[in-house]
């Protein structure tokens, strides 16, 4: 398997769409079930899960801000 990047060293794009940050967390979660990746490889894909769960966290209070707003 090629090594995973270290997600400090590739951050998650800010402009990365929620529904595809989800898509690529799900692939990640799939993969890592799988049983297939070493230990180095888990823990990247690991740490690449968490920045991605934070940028869809990020993303959705960003979303309930601007409903709050638009509600008044």
């Amino acid at each position: 398997m090629p090594k995973k990047s270290d997600p400090i060293e590739n951050p998650v794009d800010p402009k990365l769409r929620y529904e595809d940050a989800v898509a690529e967390l799900e692939g990640l979660i799939s993969q890592m079930e799988s049983g297939k990746f070493s230990l180095e490889e888990t823990l990247a894909s690991y740490k690449r899960g968490a920045e991605l769960l934070k940028h869809c966290q990020q993303v959705l209070e960003q979303v309930e801000h601007q409903v709050k707003v638009f509600q008044g």
